[in-house]
């Protein structure tokens, strides 16, 4: 009898399309957001709270850096060359990007799921004690098992859902609230913050927690396997251990 071949067996993917593709709208976004902010601040490296700022201000703190711009005091005798002008310029297009790539992947995550099923922690590990051992098998470095070649555990999930609903949120708040066509249509969303030279100052800090966040995150990927966490990301098939380098 003549042999039937079966149908070949289809793999369900690790990511989604729509959530690869997101992600690394968002890693480009990120990356122009940072090296463009960093030239911003260079001019400017004084941080206030209030609604005004300028050198006649007292500054809330200051970044012992050279400025760009040769009236900014730093107590500094260099400049540092001035990238004001294009960095500016990217740096709003960067944002735009960001906005636009977060709002495909919310109303994407919502209508197909995603944040149900892969991101919000099963009721079991919705305890302080599950992250602390998550964190423990951290420091002990103990490998991650099979299942989370396939599914985040509690400590990625509940740093991602902070990351995506509250990090990324509040600096795009704090960085439209820079905007004096922003501060005129929706002052009170501007007030709420301090001021305008508040909302740079949150700005920034919430950049850094997002800039920290970028680092452990590079770091867990390779410490856990580089490969093994990059290759579903890329593709979508997780990779198996035989394929870890």
């Amino acid at each position: 009898m003549p042999v039937v071949a079966s149908p070949a067996k289809t793999e369900t993917p690790r990511h989604a399309a729509f959530v690869r593709v997101t992600h690394w709208l968002t890693v480009v976004a990120f990356v122009a957001l940072l090296i463009t902010g960093g030239e911003i601040v260079i001019s400017h490296p004084r941080f206030y709270w209030g609604e005004i700022g300028n050198v006649n201000t007292r500054p809330l703190f200051i970044i012992p850096i050279p400025s760009s711009r040769d009236m900014v005091p730093t107590g500094y005798k260099y400049v540092m060359p001035d990238q004001n002008g294009w960095s500016r310029y990217l740096h709003f297009q960067a944002a735009w990007l960001l906005v636009f790539t977060g709002a495909v992947y919310l109303i994407a995550g919502l209508g197909t799921g995603h944040f149900r099923k892969n991101l919000i922690p099963v009721p079991g590990d919705r305890t302080p004690r599950a992250h602390w051992r998550r964190i423990a098998q951290y420091i002990r470095r103990v490998p991650p098992d099979a299942s989370e070649i396939r599914s985040y555990n509690v400590l990625q999930r509940t740093t991602y859902l902070t990351v995506i609903f509250i990090l990324f949120p509040l600096v795009i708040w704090t960085g439209l609230a820079l905007s004096p066509g922003f501060n005129s249509a929706f002052p009170f969303l501007v007030n709420v913050l301090g001021g305008r030279q508040s909302a740079r100052t949150l700005h920034f800090f919430v950049s850094g927690a997002l800039l920290l966040f970028l680092i452990v995150h590079i770091v867990m990927v390779a410490v856990s396997g580089f490969w093994t966490r990059t290759k579903p990301m890329i593709i979508g098939r997780p990779a198996s251990i035989e394929e870890e380098p």
